[in-house]
């Protein structure tokens, strides 16, 4: 029986957010550019989404690019940058045609114009379609993001829209970026770092932690497979006893 026939869909994630890390060692290993390693990124990416497509996963959140990472050379930005912008535009007829929406997370602001624009417009064109939702974290940091949803809070009870009474996770998670996202189920991290890095501290409190030691251009659709049956095999508690479930 192969991994997938193994999977429950029933017992499966409905959000799944994936660290993709290991692009840089992945191509110095091969004597090669750091961009290499990212520009062999790009078939795990494709790989990923179109198996949470099939099981029926309803959100896939993908760490693309943090706001630490503008600290790196200048040549591996701008290649990014370049190859964020010729990936979506391969990519936009593929998300149409399997009605996936694509949203995004962080501070696009950053972004070089044209790249924003070639986001926007992709997200403006998947708006409307019901199927898997692809998340990406770009120029993204949660703790950017706490403290602007804390400055909105503040704003909005000065002005007297929100009263400090009414405070609470529901209310809180209004103000965040990712407003309207249910939290992550399953964590995948490759290239076995085993830290969060800065990404969604808030909505991962009860999430499922997998580590994988594979680099990123080596995570394919079986290892995909494996990480998710390792989460169905889990007992998830909340904080409560295995008798109470």
């Amino acid at each position: 029986m192969s991994l997938k026939d193994k999977l429950i869909r029933e017992k499966l994630p409905r959000h799944v957010a994936i660290i993709m890390d290991g692009n840089g060692r992945w191509a110095m290993r091969k004597g090669a550019a750091r961009i290499f390693g990212h520009q062999n990124g790009v078939t795990p990416v494709d790989e990923v989404v179109k198996a949470s497509a099939e099981l029926g996963i309803d959100y896939l959140t993908l760490y693309a690019f943090s706001t630490e990472n503008w600290g790196r050379p200048v040549e591996e930005i701008d290649a990014l940058m370049g190859l964020l912008v010729s990936t979506i535009k391969k990519e936009t007829k593929k998300l149409l045609d399997n009605n996936i929406r694509l949203l995004t997370i962080g501070d696009l602001t950053k972004l070089p114009e044209n790249t924003r624009m070639e986001l926007v417009q992709l997200i403006e064109a998947t708006a409307a379609n019901t199927g898997l939702t692809v998340v990406l974290a770009l120029s993204y940091s949660s703790r950017y993001e706490i403290i602007l949803a804390a400055r909105e809070i503040i704003k909005d009870t000065l002005e007297g829209k929100l009263s400090p009474d009414e405070m609470n996770c529901d209310t809180f998670e209004r103000y965040l970026q990712t407003a309207g996202i249910p939290d992550p189920e399953l964590l995948i991290r490759t290239s076995g770092e085993f830290r969060i890095s800065n990404f969604l501290l808030y909505q991962l409190a009860y999430t499922e932690l997998y580590f994988t030691s594979k680099l990123w251009p080596d995570f394919n659709t079986e290892d995909y497979y494996e990480a998710l049956l390792d989460y169905q095999n889990r007992e998830r508690r909340f904080g409560k006893t295995s008798e109470q479930l």
